[in-house]
């Protein structure tokens, strides 16, 4: 599961220090300075995913630097790719300069010297990183060199579907078993490779595995946008895929759950989460079913009863109990 650290408990005037320290242990040696160190704080948390480690932090604004001598002390040998969630960061490594704002991607190799900047006026700064060894991402390194502090806009292609999968992992983690969080660690870094190679132009050079991870992927999330759509099945997801249906049963097959049943299980899922949200009690059970494409209000019953064990009027009204007796407890 998540270490968490924070400086929280640390005296003012010792609280960046420790965090330098921190992260000198934890992810790399590199020197931290602060306009103001008499204010900062910061947290993080590290999560090990296989060979793929996660990494969430929330911070100060700072500076960090890092050395050809302190990678001569200590070097992970890793890419670290990381989403800005909040804030401001510029980035300067190998001859290239990047600022990135939230929602944007970059790339840093820890072999390389660094400058990274987080301006004080744009206020606190919080990041999600993935930590990559060099083995897992089956491109070359000169070509990934062209991706060293390169802002990656985060709202398109690739990069939007791996910035969605980076924070999926920090929501939903908790709930995964040790199999899981590996499994999470090799899907991370099969969506990091295609990010890169979409924008290196080398989609062509990546493994066969790796282009089947990006495209199931690529598939969840057209799936995922279209779910309030009942047209939405096997053929039309096909279609937009170009692929044939055959190819897309046989994609999922390998993962042990149907185009229909994937399909069934979000619907429901989004359905429940309706059904238990206060703000909705006054929304009909049978729009919600629409809302979330069910073709109809037996269908939809009959569907929920068999998933959950019960109706979802009956659902509904245990989850309003429920948070009634909670808020009375407060």
């Amino acid at each position: 599961m998540w270490s968490f650290m924070s400086t929280d408990g640390i005296p003012p005037e010792e609280r960046l220090d420790w965090y330098s320290d921190i992260v000198s242990r934890e992810v790399m040696p590199a020197a931290l300075s602060s306009e103001r160190p008499a204010e900062f704080q910061g947290e993080s948390a590290v999560l090990d995913l296989g060979d793929v480690r996660a990494t969430r932090a929330s911070m100060s604004p700072l500076r960090s630097r890092r050395t050809a001598a302190m990678i001569r002390r200590g070097d992970p040998e890793q890419y670290q790719l990381a989403l800005l969630l909040k804030g401001t960061v510029s980035l300067t490594q190998h001859r290239n300069e990047c600022t990135t704002g939230v929602g944007d991607l970059m790339l840093w190799d820890t072999s390389r010297p660094s400058d990274c900047r987080m301006p004080a006026e744009d206020g606190r700064v919080r990041v999600s990183i993935l930590m990559l060894p060099r083995n897992v991402i089956p491109l070359r390194p000169q070509r990934l060199d062209r991706m060293l502090a390169r802002r990656i806009p985060g709202n398109t292609g690739m990069a939007a579907i791996l910035a969605s999968y980076m924070t999926s992992i920090e929501a939903h983690s908790a709930a995964c078993t040790p199999q899981e969080l590996h499994r999470l660690g090799t899907i991370a870094a099969d969506l990091a490779t295609a990010c890169l190679a979409q924008h290196l132009d080398a989609e062509d050079q990546l493994p066969a595995d790796v282009r089947r991870q990006a495209l199931l992927q690529r598939i969840h999330t057209f799936i995922e946008h279209n779910l309030g759509d009942p047209e939405l099945n096997p053929p039309a997801i096909a279609a937009r895929h170009h692929m044939s249906v055959r190819t897309l049963h046989k994609l999922f097959h390998d993962q042990g759950e149907s185009v229909h049943a994937r399909i069934r299980r979000r619907r429901l899922e989004r359905c429940r989460t309706d059904l238990a949200d206060l703000g909705l009690r006054s929304r009909p059970v049978s729009a919600i079913a629409a809302r979330w494409g069910f073709s109809g209000p037996v269908l939809f019953s009959r569907c929920f009863r068999e998933a959950f064990g019960l109706t979802p009027t009956e659902f509904r009204a245990l989850s309003i109990n429920d948070s009634r007796a909670e808020r009375s407890a407060r």
